[in-house]
């Protein structure tokens, strides 16, 4: 089962509302190309998977597109299990215990812990790009995801994290702002 001390990574701040990330290296991923080159669907999918060289063959150490997910959700001793997966078995495999998870902290019925899942489940950010991007429509820099997960697993009853959006980010590519020192 999920417990708040379970939570690790670039995107949790802790309890006292500092930034403990606001002096650290982020990598981001951006992708710009004409959207014809997308196809004709507005609605696009991505996801990453991060892989390790181990006894001569690729391991899957992490993989998701929406931040936090394993965090908030797995069991520390499903999380490989999770990081070797497909997202086309998300559904099938996540949907009972992530619902649990919302239902005991969230006060979930079942029916709409699955309606949230589907947000997230399988784990593709997509993005409609007939609509503003905005998490969980795509994310931009300046989006609070954290704040968007507390959200999600607390039924709207945290809100924020109390952590605004870093402000050294820059108006061109490579678009985060210089890197920190020291």
């Amino acid at each position: 089962m999920w417990t708040p001390t379970a939570i690790t990574g670039p995107t949790w701040r802790s309890a006292s509302c500092s930034d403990w990330g606001a002096d650290k290296n982020v990598f981001g991923i951006v992708l710009e190309m004409p959207h014809a080159e997308l196809g004709t669907d507005p609605v696009i999918g991505v996801w990453a998977r991060v892989s390790v060289r181990q006894d001569g063959r690729l391991k899957s150490v992490d993989r998701g597109a929406h931040p936090s997910l394993t965090a908030c959700f797995n069991a520390d001793d499903v999380k490989d299990a999770y990081n070797a997966g497909e997202p086309a078995d998300d559904w099938d495999t996540y949907r009972a215990p992530w619902a649990a998870v919302l239902q005991h902290f969230g006060g979930y019925d079942e029916q709409s812990a699955e309606r949230v899942l589907r947000t997230v489940l399988p784990d593709i950010l997509r993005l409609d790009r007939g609509k503003p991007t905005a998490y969980p429509n795509g994310r931009t820099l300046t989006d609070d995801v954290t704040s968007a997960r507390l959200a999600m697993l607390t039924a709207g009853k945290v809100t924020t994290d109390h952590i605004g959006p870093h402000t050294d980010l820059l108006p061109g590519f490579p678009y985060l702002g210089v890197p920190h020192t020291g």
